[in-house]
């Protein structure tokens, strides 16, 4: 483990050796996810998904740049920066969207390590952004987009409250119990994200744009 993470005083951080590693994982699951949702369609379109993910990625680190409120102990309220993992299960279903959210953790991860355990970073960074792409279950439903939204945000604050009960006990508030503690503080920051996003997807020019990219990128 030392030859890709590094302790000093105390605190671990990535090596060079680390951050090849994660770039060349955010790569393959980029990749895997282009393949996956090309299986399942049928259909030539690998090198447009592939690029539709990679945009959507993109997106989603620079709008999570843009913190409207940061917390002190991690997780922040951003410009909408959890909707356009989901607008990738959205498009393409579970698989590719998942899949999509893990590379999108392993780069957040890479942009911005915190590292107490494997096991912490895995939840915090793998398993909870992947969770944004559950949105895809509601690909083929009515409003599914907002729906499939609401079920990825979810599927995240599940995944950070176990990570909040498992390893940040500690910063839990006077008089407080870890688990209400960590159902609060993860709340906060996800849900206030989730119900802004909600509202702007509510306007119906918003929603129009929407339907009519996922119509070009679709068919």
């Amino acid at each position: 483990m030392s030859f890709f993470i590094t302790s000093i005083e105390g605190e671990y951080a990535l090596t060079t050796a680390g951050y090849v590693a994660v770039a060349v994982i955010i790569a393959a699951l980029i990749v895997i996810a282009a393949a996956v949702s090309k299986k399942s369609e049928g259909k030539k379109m690998g090198t447009r998904q592939l690029v539709f993910c990679a945009m959507a990625i993109a997106l989603a680190t620079v709008t999570s740049m843009v913190r409207i409120y940061r917390f002190p102990f991690g997780g922040s309220v951003t410009l909408c920066s959890m909707l356009f993992i989901c607008l990738i299960g959205y498009m393409y279903g579970p698989a590719t969207g998942i899949l999509t959210g893990m590379a999108y953790g392993v780069l957040q991860f890479f942009v911005e390590p915190y590292i107490l355990l494997p096991a912490q970073v895995v939840l915090d960074y793998v398993l909870a952004f992947g969770a944004l792409g559950l949105s895809g279950f509601f690909w083929k439903s009515k409003n599914g987009l907002i729906k499939g939204y609401l079920l990825g945000i979810i599927g995240r604050y599940m995944f950070v409250v176990l990570s909040g009960c498992l390893f940040f006990g500690e910063y839990a508030w006077e008089g407080w119990a870890v688990l209400p503690y960590s159902l609060v503080y993860n709340g906060t920051y996800i849900f206030t994200e989730g119900v802004l996003t909600v509202i702007i997807l509510l306007i119906p020019a918003v929603a129009k744009s929407i339907g009519q990219v996922k119509s070009m990128i679709v068919h």
